[in-house]
């Protein structure tokens, strides 16, 4: 699997753990120490900052999972993928696009959020 696709997958991962202590111990392997997060709707910062904003969209969201839709693009040190949410009984109920800076470590430096369709 390529380098795109791992990160992109591992990522999704890391939002759909509800395991409190697996999801930070993700977040840390995943995430610069200085990295950021950016979305319409929260934003956070460092490792606290990005599994606190996971957490309270689990908590917003509670048991909706999240998937990689398409294909992961890469270039440089910039990474795009898109996703969707799914509720429970699998109706997806948003779709979205991130990019993401990689780091020179491999781990993500930075993630801006965009919201394509939200049900």
């Amino acid at each position: 699997m390529d380098t795109a696709s791992t990160l992109a997958r591992q990522y999704l991962d890391a939002w759909n753990e509800r395991d409190a202590p697996a999801r930070r111990a993700q977040v840390a392997r995943l995430f610069t120490l200085d990295a950021r997060y950016l979305d319409p709707m929260m934003a956070g910062a460092g490792h606290e900052g990005i599994d606190a904003l996971i957490a309270a969209a689990q908590q917003h969201f509670p048991g909706h999972r999240f998937a990689l839709a398409g294909t992961p693009d890469a270039h440089h040190d910039v990474l795009r993928f898109g996703w969707t949410l799914h509720a429970p009984d699998g109706i997806e109920v948003v779709r979205g696009m991130d990019v993401a800076t990689v780091g020179a470590d491999g781990r993500l430096a930075s993630v801006t959020g965009f919201l394509d369709r939200a049900a």
